[in-house]
């Protein structure tokens, strides 16, 4: 493939109005597969790591969402280029298993676990042996953390220190085992998306989220489609980073006034 080749297989998946370019650096890098610089938008694939063009296009696919992200926050700023946060976020994810499964539709990208029998044998024994079964204990594990809770009050032992110095065991994963152990969830889906699911209030939004996750999409991109469709207001979203803004500055500034405070009594 060329870089041109590249190129429209990536407009085939999604179209994009900001242009952009593909450059095969020539290089093998022990870092990182690929780049994308929101500044240039070029994506740099270095194309020496890959054995194959499917292993390209996977990189090209991800650095393309980086380049479909960036046009999207250029349409929210007016074409300002902002300063990115944390590039890899949910959000990322979910765009990014979005595109694979647009691509595997098109026949551009695919994952086949019939070309390898043996890895096909293994992926199911670690299903069913270690993550249903993983879950399950979890799910048995919660309600064993519920019933020490109710054991706790009524020997008037205070449970934050049980779960600190008893069983040695962090509070927020405790919080979270307990979440697992009170709802119902097909521990087949595995320890971490039951977490996920967990956290989801209504049970038929539950199920939802467990079905897709079962037939295969990541639990990242399942919880982006169950948003609200207001979380996609462009309006909305920048009023509500303005007001996490205006509240990080206050508290900032009264941290700066203690700190001039502080000086001056020294």
């Amino acid at each position: 493939m060329d870089n041109e080749t590249i190129k429209q297989t990536l407009l085939q998946i999604q179209p994009s109005e900001l242009d952009f370019s593909v450059i095969m650096t020539g290089k093998e890098s022990v870092r990182v597969n690929g780049l994308y610089n929101p500044e240039t938008r070029e994506i740099l694939l270095h194309n020496k790591n890959f054995s194959s063009d499917k292993n390209l296009i996977y990189t090209a696919i991800h650095e393309y969402t980086h380049h479909l992200i960036n046009e999207e926050k250029l349409a929210e700023s007016g074409g300002k280029l902002m300063v990115q946060g944390r590039v890899h976020n949910a959000a990322f994810w979910s765009k990014f298993h979005m595109l694979l499964e647009k691509a595997e539709e098109l026949g551009i990208y695919k994952i086949d676990l019939e070309e390898s029998p043996e890895l096909k044998e293994v992926t199911e024994k670690i299903r069913k042996e270690y993550i249903e079964v993983n879950g399950k204990l979890m799910q048995e594990f919660g309600k064993l953390l519920s019933k020490a809770h109710a054991l706790c009050e009524k020997a008037n032992i205070r449970y934050e220190d049980y779960l600190d110095r008893v069983l040695c065991l962090p509070r927020t994963a405790a919080a979270e085992i307990t979440k697992v152990g009170h709802v119902e969830v097909n521990p087949a889906i595995g320890f971490d998306n039951m977490k996920k699911v967990a956290a989801i209030k209504k049970p038929e939004d539950r199920a939802a989220a467990e079905e897709q996750i079962l037939a295969g999409k990541p639990a990242d991109t399942v919880a982006q489609l169950m948003k609200k469709h207001k979380n996609d207001d462009p309006k909305a979203k920048l009023e509500k980073e303005r007001n996490r803004l205006e509240k990080t500055i206050a508290a900032l500034q009264q941290r700066l006034q203690f700190i001039e405070e502080s000086i001056e009594n020294l």
